[in-house]
């Protein structure tokens, strides 16, 4: 069952390594975010933390011990940029700088896009943010502008809408602002 604990861990965790370099790489890109929230990932690295201190009961030869190791010190790193990650957020969203502005659907209900309203405040600009929502968690910023305070949306057919008189079709996976 040691052997388990280790390459389980070890797994976990390249996962979890995974999935917050594809949310990073989905931030700046615009594309779809599939990686859970950043407090699902960091209960996996702290998962894979625990599992891999109880790894190195497995002393089987250095392949074994150099994976426990390994799995300790990017989880504990990864645990690290998580939580301070979900601190920024929170420090953030405490401040206004991510208001919900308002939820609307595609006439068919196919499609549901959350519009929010940023500000970073004197050292940045502010503005409005359109996520498109999909299964689970997954999202995708489809519409992003500087020094909009308001919204208007009106949907043209039901995958085709209007944002502050700029069209996108959603089916393409067309996107404005970037």
């Amino acid at each position: 069952m040691k052997k388990g604990y280790n390459l389980g861990s070890f797994y976990l965790i390249l996962v979890c390594l995974g999935l917050a370099v594809y949310s990073f790489y989905s931030n700046l890109s615009h594309t779809w975010l599939v990686a859970p929230p950043n407090y699902i990932l960091l209960i996996f690295s702290l998962l894979a933390m625990i599992l891999g201190i109880i790894g190195f009961k497995d002393k089987r030869n250095w392949r074994t011990k150099t994976r426990s190791w390994l799995t300790v010190i990017i989880s504990t790193l990864l645990s690290i940029i998580f939580f301070l990650a979900i601190l920024l957020s929170l420090f953030a969203s405490s401040f206004g700088v991510n208001e919900h502005i308002k939820t609307v659907q595609s006439p068919d209900g196919d499609y549901t896009i959350d519009f929010y309203r940023y500000d970073a405040g004197a050292a940045g600009s502010f503005g409005i943010r359109g996520e498109l929502n999909g299964p689970l968690w997954f999202k995708k910023r489809i519409y992003y502008r500087d020094t909009e305070e308001q919204v208007e949306v009106e949907w043209k057919n039901d995958r085709t809408v209007s944002i502050n008189n700029h069209t996108l079709n959603l089916k393409e996976g067309e996107t404005y602002g970037y």
